[in-house]
């Protein structure tokens, strides 16, 4: 078991959500640049270990928003995941997250941890309508925010480039009263 890491903020069936530490930047630094990750984030340019500490630090002043560490329930660090862009008198935020630990992907610690993340935002902030933009060739991220109860709320049209061509934003939008279902859904489910 992995120990080094005992702070839980939030914990799932799976995962627990912990506050960003700096012993994490390593693996950030490794993740963010990983091509197969980054493949499916906004990140385009190489980030160096000192910009991303930089980043880290600056967490502690930030804002409207928070970013937590995804780890499994024994400690191991596999992603990250946020809430931006909160905004109490509309009652909306935006969620970002990424799985990097690739061994991990479509193995449902993702929609574990959003759950959770979902359950704080609706019902610790009291916050209404939550909103996600997924480049349109993450067919696994579409899939998973649909499966925490997401729909489809518009598309920008060849709104990014990567690989030398423009592909489409798909936005994507959950409210509390159409999410209750899946989190008694989710809760309902045994433990793996």
């Amino acid at each position: 078991m992995n120990t080094k890491h005992h702070v839980v903020f939030l914990r799932g069936k799976k995962t627990i959500l912990r506050p960003i530490e700096e012993s994490d930047v390593p693996l950030l630094t490794k993740w963010i640049n990983d091509p197969e990750v980054r493949q499916f984030l906004t990140v385009n340019m190489p980030m160096m270990h000192l910009a991303e500490k930089k980043w880290v630090e600056g967490l502690v002043d930030r804002k409207g928003g928070i970013v937590l560490a995804v780890t499994l329930l024994d400690g191991t660090h596999i992603g990250m995941m946020g809430l931006h862009d909160i905004n109490h008198i509309d009652g909306t935020a935006t969620t970002g997250a990424f799985i990097g630990e690739k061994k991990y992907w479509g193995k449902g610690y993702g929609t574990d941890a959003k759950m959770q993340l979902l359950n704080y935002a609706f019902n610790t902030l009291n916050l209404r309508k939550i909103c996600s933009r997924v480049i349109a060739f993450n067919g696994r991220s579409i899939a998973y925010s649909k499966h925490c109860g997401y729909v489809d709320d518009g598309v920008q049209k060849k709104h990014v480039f990567k690989d030398g061509e423009y592909h489409d934003i798909v936005q994507l939008a959950l409210w509390k009263d159409a999410w209750l279902p899946y989190w008694k859904k989710h809760l309902a489910r045994k433990k793996s």
